[in-house]
């Protein structure tokens, strides 16, 4: 039968004041000293039963005092510590200051034994995440993650470029430690999985209609879905997702020479289109006041011919060669 799983809830753990219990430390370090000073007296005037005793006593004494020390504790701003007893969970300190707790308890943050070097799928560079804490105490600032750059798909199954930076925390500093094996890399690799999953539901760039929203030209609804679809994703290792920021957007080297032709052929039609519409309103114009002026009367062969002449005059490349008719245009 499996066992349930544990839900660890985050409470305080038993801490005393660390000024009074290294002023108590101190007092008696130096009766053990005296009581071990007593009884070497004592063996040096023929008392060697009590002398030894006592002897025996002040060395216990400060061995006991020495294992003591190991229950002090220095916990700096923005910081917690996450204490065992024997393989239980005892407590999590919060605030800062300097305290004592039981010498037996043990500090646990995964994060803290070694470095962490996490390979991105798209590219050979690698996110160094280091254990930049003070010993085992987890840090409750805000850290950044700078994911890279990494290839995945959009809508329309186009490779793109894309990477982002991720300002997290932590929380709780007690599902960071037990709830996932390492909270650093297990938000590394659900940012990834996030990345690809938004990514893939929304095209590069906007359609012609203009309606559909697009990782270019909707940035921030991206970034609010990547931020929202996270949180949910870590909410397990107590991390919170402050802010989430496309740094990098782009169209994967073998498809970005095609995809530029595309925008270069989008642009040169919208420019045309503009053109002709403004070439059709002048000819229209033209031959508006031509017929309301009596300047001239034109037949519709006429008309068309001037149309056509005007047509391409506006709409041409390069500058007209105007020919002047010196005779009778019938």
């Amino acid at each position: 039968m499996l066992k349930e799983e544990v839900n660890y809830e985050e409470k305080e753990a038993k801490a005393f004041n660390g000024v009074i219990a290294l002023i108590e430390s101190l007092l008696f370090t130096a009766i053990s000293i005296g009581i071990m000073s007593f009884g070497i007296i004592k063996m040096g005037n023929g008392f060697d039963g009590l002398g030894s005793f006592l002897l025996i006593l002040g060395i216990l004494g400060m061995v006991v005092n020495f294992i003591l020390l190991f229950g002090f504790k220095i916990l700096n701003p923005k910081e917690a510590i996450v204490l065992v007893l024997f393989g239980k969970y005892y407590g999590t300190i919060k605030k800062e200051g300097f305290y004592w707790v039981n010498p037996f308890c043990s500090a646990v943050n995964p994060t803290s034994s070694s470095a962490i070097n996490i390979s991105k799928s798209s590219s050979t560079d690698k996110t160094d995440i280091s254990a930049n804490t003070s010993g085992k105490k987890v840090s409750l600032k805000a850290m950044t993650l700078n994911n890279e750059k990494q290839k995945v798909n959009d809508q329309l199954g186009n490779p793109i470029i894309i990477g982002v930076v991720v300002i997290w925390k932590v929380v709780d500093a007690t599902k960071a430690v037990f709830n996932v094996d390492n909270y650093k890399t297990f938000l590394s690799i659900q940012c990834d999985s996030t990345i690809r999953n938004v990514a893939r539901l929304y095209p590069y760039d906007v359609a012609e209609d203009g309606e559909e929203k697009s990782l270019r030209g909707s940035s921030q609804e991206i970034a609010d879905k990547l931020k929202e679809e996270l949180q949910s994703r870590v909410d397990i290792s107590g991390i919170e997702i402050t802010e989430v920021r496309i740094t990098h957007l782009s169209y994967a080297p073998e498809i970005a020479a095609a995809m530029l032709q595309r925008q270069q052929a989008e642009a040169i039609i919208a420019a045309r289109k503009k053109i002709v519409e403004g070439a059709v309103s002048m000819v229209e114009m033209a031959l508006t006041n031509l017929s309301e002026n009596d300047i001239v009367t034109l037949d519709e062969e006429r008309k068309a011919a001037m149309v056509s002449n005007l047509l391409v005059v506006l709409c041409g490349n390069k500058d007209a060669q105007p020919i002047v008719n010196s005779g009778s245009i019938y």
